[in-house]
């Protein structure tokens, strides 16, 4: 079994940043790449690297993160909690899971190199490569 989590926007689709997205799904696979279950985690809105997010993902057992862009330190958050980053995904989430168990997508190792915690309430928080 396993469980693969994805930040999504309101509309389902895969949010830019993995930081700033509204929620989280989190599918639960079996062996044999069945979903036996959905759950939808609303995010607290905070950057990845500064938010609890990481420790209710390992509490759910996540095992992978499908994400668009995500920072190195969240990355690497997660990297040392046991979840799995592939990076680049972009889409609906519901199609995204299904070409990731079916083995099409892998991370694209790019990441979001510059990362300014000085972020202003209203503030549009954009990667730079």
């Amino acid at each position: 079994m396993k469980k693969i989590a994805i930040p999504i926007t309101k509309d389902n689709k895969v949010a830019d940043h993995f930081g700033r997205c509204k929620y989280y799904e989190i599918y639960t696979f079996s062996n044999t790449n069945e979903i036996l279950d959905l759950k939808l985690l609303e995010s607290d809105g905070k950057c990845g690297c500064k938010s609890n997010i990481v420790s209710v993902l390992v509490k759910e057992c996540v095992t992978f993160m499908l994400a668009g862009n995500i920072g190195d330190s969240a990355k690497s958050k997660l990297v040392v909690a046991g979840v799995d980053v592939v990076r680049g995904c972009s889409g609906k989430s519901a199609d995204v899971i299904l070409e990731f168990v079916e083995g099409k997508i892998s991370d694209t190792d790019v990441s979001c190199a510059s990362h300014d915690h000085k972020h202003k309430k209203g503030h549009a928080h954009a990667c730079h490569h």
